[in-house]
């Protein structure tokens, strides 16, 4: 696809940060939250918003489910995907939920969940070691028949896994979307090329006609690593909707020291463009983004297009949580948004009034985990 001056894409920018966390983990011991959340998935069910996401607990990640009235104050309601005991399965240490299977692809219409067979179906991807990502990830499938989206049942074996794919993604999948493009499923999906850092992500395509088989695209990766660019590590955790001319793809990009979203467009879904420089920008020194902004999830609400994501900074006394990589640097991570206009808040307010209502619920919140965690 040849480039595309940026006027073109203007609709789908959204400059005001919110600057704040939409949601954070709890920092309670034993909590699936305890260190940080990560990867919004915003859809609407039931007459509220939904997010599912993930918590990562010190051993791995398990995936949780919020929901809101206005996009902005959110409410835990439960696990959707919780640590399995039983030591012997292949997602044990914990399973994140990467996408919902969805009614439409549109860009503006409100995403939905989509029943076949009167099911619900997700995909999602677990990593076989205890730790932040360790190991080479397989993905798995599972459906649910709750309305309240809370009981999932997970296929028994993995439907999709990098061992008998090529050599660019040897080390492990990641996240995924699935989009259905006449009569068949498309998953655009990220995978990294080994396991020993350090490593590159790039983007690939498969196929198949029932969630389970799938068929990998022979001109994989469509969207590799570039050099000398803001995704010359990376090219990552696609994101992908049409906005009624073309397939956007919601992507990030990584470069050695930002990961940053980014934005990349096709005609076909197979051949991309993606603007040369971030669609979201990591933030300056001391912000919620200072390090990465990065795994998207975009809804378009109200006449304004909101674009949620994983906000990192390097953590500080104070924070609720943090996650250590390395005995010298520990980092917070939370879930945040951007918004196409500045004036969508709730009653009336902006974003430094509502730091106390954050407050207020952060607190409720913590009470509430604490006493499942102590009743379990």
């Amino acid at each position: 696809m040849e480039a595309l001056d940026r006027t073109k894409v203007d609709h789908l920018s959204t400059p005001h940060k919110w600057g704040h966390p939409i949601l954070q983990g709890s920092g309670i011991a034993g909590s699936f939250d305890e260190k940080g959340v990560d990867c919004p998935f915003v859809f609407y069910h039931n007459d509220q918003f939904h997010m599912m996401y993930v918590g990562f607990d010190g051993m791995g990640y398990q995936t949780a489910l919020a929901t809101s009235m206005n996009l902005i104050e959110w409410d835990y309601q439960g696990l959707m995907l919780s640590r399995i005991p039983d030591s012997s399965r292949w997602d044990h240490v914990g399973a994140a939920g990467s996408w919902i299977l969805l009614e439409s692809n549109d860009l503006y219409s409100i995403p939905r969940p989509k029943k076949i067979d009167n099911k619900y179906w997700m995909l999602f991807h677990s990593y076989p070691q205890v730790g932040y990502e360790a190991g080479g990830a397989v993905m798995g499938l599972a459906w649910c028949e709750d309305e309240r989206l809370l009981q999932w049942h997970r296929l028994e074996h993995p439907v999709f896994t990098y061992k008998e794919g090529a050599d660019w993604e040897q080390g492990g999948l990641y996240k995924c979307c699935i989009i259905e493009v006449q009569g068949q499923y498309w998953m655009f999906y990220n995978a990294k090329g080994k396991e020993d850092w350090p490593w590159t992500e790039e983007t690939g395509l498969a196929f198949s006609n029932d969630l389970k088989s799938w068929t990998r695209y022979s001109g994989n990766p469509l969207l590799e690593a570039r050099e000398h660019s803001f995704y010359s590590q990376y090219f990552s955790d696609p994101c992908i909707k049409h906005d009624g001319q073309r397939w956007i793809n919601f992507g990030f990009g990584f470069d050695g020291k930002h990961a940053q979203g980014a934005l990349a467009l096709s005609d076909d879904l197979l051949h991309w463009y993606c603007f040369p420089e971030p669609w979201i920008s990591s933030g300056n020194p001391g912000e919620l983004d200072e390090i990465n902004a990065h795994k998207s999830s975009v809804i378009y609400w109200k006449d304004t297009l909101y674009h949620f994501y994983c906000a990192c900074r390097p953590a500080k006394a104070g924070d609720p949580t943090s996650i250590e990589y390395s005995e010298n640097y520990r980092e917070f991570r939370c879930i945040t948004m951007a918004a196409s206009k500045n004036s969508q808040y709730p009653s009336g307010a902006n974003p430094i009034q509502l730091q106390d209502i954050y407050s207020i619920h952060s607190e409720s919140e913590k009470d509430y985990v604490a006493e499942r965690v102590v009743n379990l």
